[in-house]
Order: structure tokens, then sequence, then C-alpha cells
């Protein structure tokens, strides 16, 4: 495998499980040193990729914490290069007429507000060392809309144009802000999703099936490498031909 970041070092954002843990153990394998933050598990899963990773317990929605997560980070690497935002939920499947407001607010919070959070901390160091690469983690859900998602489909559209705005701000630098956009990753965020749900989008995947962490990690991988240099605020589709735009 190559080392295209081979002296760099990687924050994963949700980097204990699913799609966070899969780039985590492709960047750890590419030569990164990496730095997995998440509510939970982040140590265990440091340990497991080995090469002195480390864990930092980070609620990405909560300026403090990931503040704190940022200084931890850096006290243990000097510095962080890559930056890539997992962390999520998929919230209630509701309506919209009658959806209470505490729920719809938090996965806005985690989503959106964690991808402003993480990537405001990591850009002082990055602009002023003129190199960095933030790639966040949308959803076709942002592009589309899903019946019943209202605040997940929203939290993820908000990244898409959030990262299109910083893409724009930092393109006279040697910094990048690029996005993913899946449809239904097999992970296990899945299991949070009621089998209706699911169906409906498999359904509106021409491959027919779902696609697989590794598959995202490959793709991540590149956005998140030296190799992806002229694309700022781009959208990276991984969706078995859902995505028509």
């Amino acid at each position: 495998m190559e080392k295209r970041f081979e002296g760099q070092v990687a924050v994963i954002t949700g980097g204990a499980r699913g799609i966070g843990r899969a780039v985590a153990e492709r960047l750890a394998a590419e030569g990164a040193r990496v730095a997995v933050w998440d509510l939970k598990g982040a140590a265990e899963a440091a340990e497991s990729l080995g090469g002195g990773a480390i864990g930092a317990a980070a609620d990405v929605s909560d300026e403090a914490s990931v503040e704190a997560a940022r200084a931890a980070t850096e006290a243990a690497f000097g510095r962080i290069d890559v930056l890539v935002t997992a962390a999520g939920i998929t919230g209630p499947t509701l309506p919209v007429q009658g959806h209470p407001y505490a729920p719809w607010r938090q996965v806005i919070d985690i989503h959106l507000g964690g991808v402003f959070l993480c990537a405001r901390s990591v850009l002082d160091g990055m602009v002023a060392r003129d190199y960095g690469r933030i790639v966040t983690v949308a959803s076709v859900a942002g592009k589309e809309g899903n019946p019943n998602a209202s605040s997940y489909s929203a939290a993820k559209a908000g990244i898409i144009g959030f990262t299109k705005s910083l893409g724009k701000e930092l393109a006279g630098t040697g910094v990048r802000a690029n996005c993913l956009a899946p449809a239904l990753i097999d992970t296990p965020l899945m299991a949070q999703l009621p089998p209706e749900q699911v169906e409906f989008s498999l359904s509106k995947i021409p491959q027919g099936r779902f696609g697989t962490v590794g598959e995202c990690a490959a793709m991540l991988a590149f956005i998140a490498s030296p190799e992806c240099s002229f694309c700022s605020g781009a959208v990276f589709d991984m969706s078995g031909g859902r995505a028509t735009y």
C-alpha cells in the first residue's frame, strides 16, 4: 500500500466505528499518525490501530470538548495535517408534522455544528503551515432529501454548503476542504433505521446494493491526500448511481 500520509497527522472524528474506523485504519496503514476523536471507544480504537495512535473522548457538538481534543492531539503529535469528519447519528425517523424539536436540533448540532467546530479548530495550524486537508462526510440525502429524515437531510445539506464555502475561503492557500456524499453505507448506523427506511434507500440505488466502509475509506484517503490538490469545495459522490448531480 502507498505511504501517502507518511509523516502526517490525521484526526478522524467518529473514528471508533463505521466509516470513521475504516478511514482511520486506511490512513494509519498509509503511514499517518492517527488521532481518533469519538464520544465512546476512542482509546480502544486507537490501541487497535497501533503505530502510536491516540484516542480522545470528544463530543463534536461541544466547543470546549473539541478544543480539548485538538489540544491533546497537538500535544501528542505537534500538528494536525488531515481532518476527516465522520461523526454522526441518524436521528429520529419521523415526518416533520409533529416532530419534536430537541432531537431534530441534536442531529443538526452533531452533524453540522460538529463539522464547523472541528474544522475551525484545526484551521489556524493548517493555514500557518500552508498545508492541510479537511474532508467532511455528508450524504446523498443532503442533495435529494429523504422523507421522514428532515434533520439528517438538512444537516447533510448544510455540510455540503459549509464545505463549498470553506473550500472557496481556502482556495488561495495550500489547505483544501472537500466533501464525500455517500448513499447508505453498510455500518452499525443502519441498525438505528426502521427496516422500511433501509428498503427505501436500497430501492433508490441503481447498483442494487449498499456501499461498504472499505469503499468509503478508499475514496476518503484520496480526498485527504496530497494528490487531491485541484479540488476546492468539491463533492465526491459515492452512491451506486443514485446521485444525479
